[in-house]
């Protein structure tokens, strides 16, 4: 996101008024990193919380659809589509959540996949942090985004 600053020195928002609306899609992803027990706990659905990935899948959604209220200068946007998945990976005792998000507007939607993403681990920590203060969460980055004016852009691998 561009950022102003007008003679005054004062922030203000981009004005993106201009711009053709489009469909705007984002993938992103991240990972928590915690003991093997604590994996073992999240895949048995035994955790006393409850379903951890149900109430983190929840959250990331959550999040994808109040990003503007969470990112001072994030336009507020009407989302079409929010998934966020979770895969467990047992060789590095971790959650992987990815989030995909869309919308038809104006301006792209890769903050709310960012910040789906980054609550979803967050609220996976949340419901285990009593079983293991030393989980970390890692290597949160946009994969792809395709729409507006710059057009499809993806990481490589």
């Amino acid at each position: 996101m561009l950022i102003h600053f007008t003679a005054s020195g004062a922030v203000q928002m981009v004005d993106v008024g201009d711009k053709p609306e489009t469909t705007r899609r984002a993938v992103a992803e991240g990972r928590i990193l915690m003991q093997p027990a604590t994996l073992a706990l999240i895949e048995s659905g035994g955790h006393a919380k409850g379903d951890v990935l149900g109430v983190a899948r929840l959250a990331g959604i959550m999040a994808a659809k109040r990003t503007a209220d969470l990112i001072p200068l994030a336009h507020p946007l009407s989302l079409t589509h929010v998934a966020i998945d979770f895969a467990l990976e047992p060789e590095s005792s971790a959650v992987r959540c990815q989030a995909t998000v869309e919308t038809v507007g104006c301006t792209g939607v890769e903050i709310e996949a960012l910040c789906a993403v980054e609550i979803g681990l967050l609220t996976i920590y949340d419901m285990c942090k009593a079983v293991d203060r030393g989980m970390r969460i890692a290597e949160i980055q946009l994969i792809e985004k395709s729409g507006g004016r710059s057009g499809h852009w993806q990481r490589d691998a």
